[in-house]
């Protein structure tokens, strides 16, 4: 019987949650999808395959166990279905709404090779959670034991969050330290409300607090103290920073006002919706309103902040990307949204110079063409020399991704090795670092990359600290034992 649940794709087309109109949700900032109902969550499990080979688990970072938990949906055994999926993910419901899932499992499922549309695994995944959040099935994080051994995680982000979990669990006391006012990371302030509600993180944050985990806010390693101090107060250190330092143009022109980075805009505005007091938002540097906006950058960030403006307000919104269409980085579900709500999309096109006075007024912008592929295999972009207009803008907003902060300087850690390109340098099978008990984890090792990646990372540090804390443990009271025995042959 449970069976006959399954494999319905042959005659159930593929459904995602309703969309809140684009004139109803570009005047605010929350999440626009709506969830699914009981019967819609179930229909669309039931669609899986359930394949000999699950390609949507294999091209999950985490390996969660997809056939698995739609079954179980489809069947209705939804605390099942969530005992199952919150087994591999500390964030489901998280991983849910931001994953790019056309990239990764939905991209790969098998249904959606074979032409019949994929299995709406993010929008299930999301509705499980939710539901365990609203029945009361997240239990509690209980320690298994208390070990009375201190460990220090450095930044309150996905992975950082994660190993915080994890670590909590094996009974080690926790305390993480944030240069934020709020725990969460990106997923807090980097990431806006219409893709991830506030209050989602915020009740993770909680839960983690009240099992134990102690917060450390505003708390700036290198000032409020070095890493070697905090080495002195735990037996071993995480660095889960991720990467906050933005990629600059040289571009003549960017000095001027009005040329802003994508991370203090979105910050800005998520801190508004909290109801903080920000200067540079109330004074208009950073608010969007009224304004011509030109956003330059293809990725999730880019689009994040195109959707952002528009919300605010702006006149009109536009986005400069150098590659065309098929090649942009960011999802194709965002860009859609994004047009939907009134941006539009430049492609070919790049900032030759900025013009203005003492602010921006317009942008010089050289299109672009393709050329032969580069080493990724992607056709690299070059100037057009036949194309070349002016743009208005009041407002340009940068998003070419993000790098590493120096932090061998910034934490008064020379002996802190990092790579060419300013990651922390970590064992690939340990995560340690060069230094003995600190390990690094995240975006801060591998560059800025995926909330999920992010979330696995957390999970292997967790594990790699929790082993050689035990060793570690092992040999000093085996130590009184091997004196004795080496006074004994001596």
């Amino acid at each position: 019987m449970a069976q006959n649940k399954m494999l319905s794709f042959v005659h159930l087309k593929q459904a995602y949650p309703e969309k809140r109109s684009a004139q109803e949700r570009d005047k605010d900032f929350n999440e626009i999808y709506r969830s699914f109902s009981d019967e819609q969550a179930s229909c669309q499990a039931s669609r899986c395959s359930q394949c000999g080979v699950p390609y949507c688990s294999a091209y999950c970072p985490l390996h969660n166990n997809i056939p698995d938990w739609l079954k179980m949906t489809a069947e209705g055994r939804l605390q099942d279905a969530y005992a199952l999926s919150s087994a591999t993910s500390t964030m489901p419901e998280i991983c849910g709404r931001i994953c790019p899932q056309d990239r990764l499992c939905e991209g790969n499922c098998v249904i959606e090779n074979s032409g019949h549309g994929a299995v709406t695994i993010g929008s299930v995944e999301k509705y499980i959670t939710d539901t365990a959040w609203k029945e009361g099935w997240v239990e509690p994080l209980q320690p298994i034991t208390e070990l009375g051994i201190s460990v220090g995680i450095i930044g309150s982000g996905p992975a950082g969050l994660t190993a915080a979990e994890k670590l909590r669990q094996q009974g080690y006391q926790v305390h993480v330290y944030d240069r934020h006012d709020r725990a969460g990371g990106l997923l807090t302030y980097g990431i806006p409300g219409f893709k991830l509600e506030k209050d989602i993180v915020a009740r993770r944050v909680k839960r983690l607090a009240d099992g134990g985990v102690t917060f450390h806010t505003n708390f700036h390693v290198g000032k409020d103290a070095s890493l070697e101090e905090l080495r002195e107060r735990h037996a071993a250190i995480l660095i889960a920073t991720g990467v906050y330092k933005a990629r600059g143009l040289a571009t003549p022109g960017k000095e001027l006002n009005g040329i802003v980075d994508a991370l203090d805009f979105l910050i800005s505005s998520n801190r508004k919706s909290f109801g903080d007091k920000v200067e540079a938002f109330d004074n208009g540097t950073l608010d969007a309103k009224g304004k011509k906006v030109v956003v330059i950058g293809g990725g999730d960030t880019a689009m994040d902040c195109v959707r952002t403006a528009i919300r605010q307000g702006a006149e009109s919104v536009r986005c400069l990307y150098r590659r065309d269409r098929v090649n942009m980085p960011g999802s194709a579900r965002e860009v859609k949204n994004a047009e939907d709500e009134g941006a539009e999309f430049v492609w070919l096109s790049a900032p030759e110079s900025f013009v203005g006075k003492d602010h921006v007024q317009s942008v010089k912008v050289r299109g672009m063409r393709l050329g032969a592929p580069d080493g990724s295999g992607r056709r690299s972009p070059e100037p057009d020399p036949a194309r070349l207009f002016d743009m208005d803008a009041d407002l340009v907003i940068c998003a070419l991704g993000f790098s590493p902060e120096d932090l061998p300087t910034l934490f008064n850690a020379p002996e802190l090795s990092v790579t060419p390109w300013g990651t922390v340098e970590a064992d690939p099978v340990t995560l340690q670092t060069s230094i003995e008990g600190v390990f690094a984890a995240g975006d801060i090792v591998r560059g800025a990359s995926l909330v999920v990646w992010a979330i696995r990372d957390g999970l292997v540090a967790s594990e790699q600290m929790h082993q050689w804390l035990a060793t570690r443990q092992q040999d000093k009271q085996d130590a009184p034992t091997k004196a004795k025995k080496k006074a004994v042959f001596a």
